[in-house]
């Protein structure tokens, strides 16, 4: 399954704080049927089943956050997708950990 990182950061705000944009941002992961994400401090990991998948969901997620004050909006994705072996957050995770022993 191919992973995507994806941060989404509106300009522009009366606030510095952008915390309840990336609220909505996410609420829409949490609508989606059949993918599996993960929050983090600086952006958010989605695992799905197709990198088509992965682009829809970073469009929808792009065009949630305008509105309102926000005029402008920035999203960075990184997307990794391996053919040779399967792929997962988790298996990412515990190969770096077992690694560090």
């Amino acid at each position: 399954m191919p992973l995507m990182e994806i941060s989404v950061v509106p300009l522009g705000t009366k606030n510095p704080s952008v915390s309840q944009y990336v609220a909505e941002a996410v609420a829409l992961l949490k609508k989606t049927e059949g993918i599996k994400y993960t929050l983090t401090a600086m952006g958010t990991l989605v695992e799905a089943d197709s990198v088509e998948r992965l682009l829809e969901i970073a469009a929808r997620m792009h065009r949630t956050v305008f509105g309102g004050d926000v005029q402008r909006v920035v999203t960075s994705i990184k997307i990794d997708e391996r053919t040779d072996k399967p792929l997962s957050m988790n298996g990412k995770i515990e190969s770096v950990k077992q690694k560090l022993g």
